[in-house]
């Protein structure tokens, strides 16, 4: 799909006073990838797939892919899966020298330079450029200027121009969010509506001084803190009340929409007026693989029910998990904390979910396939699927959903995606 046209339908919408959106799959999970792009069919609708630059960059990243990898990845499931690839975006998030802030300024952009030009080669054409974090030799004592943030954000817009063939990508900026990964807090406060203006201002000027005022007007959203975060244990709510000054701000710029970070586990409501607000694209990662997990240890109570009598030998998927997180806690270290037993608690159920880092760890994949293999040759009876997964029983009761292991888990990402698709209805028709 054209980034830009579908971005340009979206904020014509807007413009005519009626709200639409768009989430965005913040995930390298491949069975959270091909639920989304189930229910993303279903619903007669495009799918936005982004990657961010600590997972995916030139040298690899956390999930071993370059650019072009990601992209391979997940067209291929999109094939398997029978999704339309023209209904397919590919966004890159935080792109920018996020991972080698600790380098001299030059050193950092100019891998941030390579990484942007990467994506864009790729075929990613929603780019969220991010220069907001400090780099090796800037001022320790002081916040980063707005306008060294916008000089070094048109430096990186200028390589992805540079690399853009025939479909040029649509941009965001802005960054006043937590780092990948999300972080607790323990009070929230909405960007300031002025502070949003100047940032925005000193982006539009850094991009006429670099003669990109044909990216400045492919600029479709801007990253702003609306006061929506979670924690381990907690989730901070949309306020709208507190958003107001924020949300008026919107106005006073053209053609545009907010980007809303870590709007995971945010209630239907909630989703719904962001959406409503102009909060247009709606972020969600983590969520997904919490709820991918939740299923996956539902699987494992059936199995441990039917081993008796059906002498397969037992996953321990939920053990390996927390053994793999337990030999290597450098995905957690930095997120829990507590005694041994609060450290267990975490590592097995933490809304942060960073039990995702490790669900390609060989032998937690081992126990995935042996969970999953044990439950299909075993017939998964309705009242332990009433018991465990109740959602997807009443599903199938009513012939919507069969009780196979993958689909059963599917449809918990499914569930946890109903919100977000609800709340980004388009009244032209591309969301039923």
């Amino acid at each position: 799909m054209n980034a830009g046209d579908f971005f340009d339908n979206l904020l014509r919408e807007r413009s005519e006073g009626r709200p639409s959106g768009i989430y965005s799959v913040c995930s390298a999970n491949s069975i959270v990838i091909e639920a989304s792009m189930d229910h993303a069919r279903d619903c007669g609708s495009p799918i936005l797939i982004e990657a961010t630059s600590n997972q995916v960059n030139q040298y690899g990243g956390y999930t071993g892919m370059k650019p072009e990898d990601f992209a391979a990845f997940v067209r291929d499931i999109a094939s398997r899966s029978g999704f339309d690839p023209e209904n397919l975006i590919l966004g890159g998030d935080h792109l920018g020298p996020l991972v080698w802030k600790h380098m001299p300024e030059e050193e950092a952009m100019s891998r941030a330079e390579e990484l942007v030009a990467n994506f864009v080669t790729a075929g990613f054409m929603k780019i969220h450029i991010d220069t907001s974090m400090r780099l090796g030799g800037d001022p320790t004592d002081r916040t980063l200027p707005d306008e060294v943030i916008a000089s070094r954000g048109a430096r990186l817009c200028a390589a992805a121009e540079g690399a853009a063939s025939s479909q040029l990508p649509v941009y965001v900026i802005g960054s006043e969010v937590p780092i990948p990964g999300g972080a607790e807090e323990d009070a929230l406060v909405p960007t300031e509506p002025s502070a949003f203006r100047a940032s925005y201002e000193a982006f539009r000027s850094a991009f006429e001084r670099r003669g990109l005022a044909g990216a400045l007007e492919r600029i479709v959203a801007f990253v702003v803190q609306p006061g929506v975060e979670f924690g381990g244990d907690a989730i901070h709510e949309y306020d709208r009340s507190a958003a107001a000054a924020l949300v008026a701000a919107l106005s006073d710029v053209p053609r545009l929409v907010f980007e809303g970070h870590s709007s995971d586990y945010q209630r239907p409501e909630s989703l719904a007026m962001m959406v409503e607000d102009g909060i247009g694209i709606l972020k969600v990662g983590p969520g997904l693989t919490f709820a991918l997990r939740e299923g996956l240890m539902a699987l494992e109570h059936i199995e441990r029910e039917l081993a008796r009598s059906h002498g397969f030998k037992l996953s321990n998927f939920a053990d390996t998990l927390d053994d793999a997180m337990k030999s290597d806690d450098s995905n957690w270290r930095n997120h829990y904390h507590g005694d041994e037993e609060s450290l267990r608690l975490q590592r097995r159920y933490s809304l942060f979910d960073r039990a995702r880092y490790y669900l390609p760890v060989p032998a937690v994949e081992n126990a995935v396939n042996t969970l999953v293999g044990n439950l299909e040759s075993a017939e998964i009876g309705l009242s332990l699927l009433s018991q465990y997964l109740p959602r997807s029983f009443e599903k199938i009761r009513r012939g919507e959903l069969e009780a196979s292991p993958k689909a059963l888990l599917k449809d918990c990402v499914r569930n946890a995606l109903i919100p977000y698709s609800k709340a980004c209805l388009l009244s032209n028709g591309i969301y039923k």
